[in-house]
């Protein structure tokens, strides 16, 4: 076994619903808006565009949810997150479900959304908007095996009790298996990579002492409070 000249990062992971083992957390690819947002929106021809976070910012969805530094515009985004328990280039979708996806979860995609706009102005990278600490929470994956599939069922969230998201699994523009197989086309998937898969219309910003809900099917549910902005504590 190799000597490293510093102590290595310890594996990032999520628990599993039942059960006491972990699962590896590796890569984690978000898919773009991937829901009808405006009712005059039209089936995309082309799949949509993709970017990474590290996996170090996936965090359990309980809890705490720190206000991020660097922004005025911290924004919830709620999505079914997919598990890859085997990898693969050039995956076939009839073989995705079957042979290549692990469980589920429920997951916030959390962005500093002025971060965001500056970057889509200037033509720049979006890692500062996406990328940064806590940025992913997720609850605890669910097994394929236990959970099946799921192709439809609610996947909503709220703010202090007011809902903000809310749609139907079955609302995907482009389907989970589609997603994957995509993906596959462009980098080699590896067992312990996590897919999030777009949300749907509604996103807004988050304030210090919000209680962010939600939930996604019959896979996970979740509650955070929305800890003191840094720079105001």
């Amino acid at each position: 076994m190799a000597d490293f000249v510093i102590e290595p990062p310890a594996q990032a992971s999520l628990p599993v619903a039942g059960r006491k083992e972990a699962f590896p957390v590796g890569r984690v690819f978000c898919i773009g808006r991937n829901y009808k947002w405006d009712r005059d929106d039209t089936a995309p021809v082309e799949m949509p565009p993709w970017f990474m976070k590290p996996a170090n910012v996936v965090v359990p969805a309980q809890g705490e949810l720190p206000y991020p530094p660097g922004t005025e515009d911290f924004c919830h985004e709620v999505e079914l997150v997919v598990a890859i328990g085997r990898g693969g280039s050039d995956i076939d979708p009839a073989h995705v479900e079957a042979r290549h996806i692990w469980g589920y979860a429920a997951g916030l995609d959390l962005t500093r959304r002025d971060l965001q706009q500056q970057a889509k102005r200037a033509g720049n990278p979006w890692e500062a908007a996406k990328a940064f600490d806590h940025s992913a929470p997720c609850t605890p994956l669910v097994p394929a095996a236990v959970c099946g599939h799921p192709r439809q069922g609610a996947i909503w969230l709220s703010v202090n009790g007011v809902e903000r998201q809310r749609a139907d699994l079955s609302d995907l523009l482009w389907p989970v298996v589609e997603l994957v197989a995509m993906l596959s086309r462009s980098v080699a998937l590896r067992p312990g990579d996590l897919v999030f898969t777009g949300t749907p219309s509604g996103v807004g910003r988050l304030q210090p002492g919000d209680v962010v809900s939600g939930a996604v099917a019959d896979i996970g549910r979740f509650s955070m409070t929305v800890s003191a902005h840094p720079e105001a504590a």
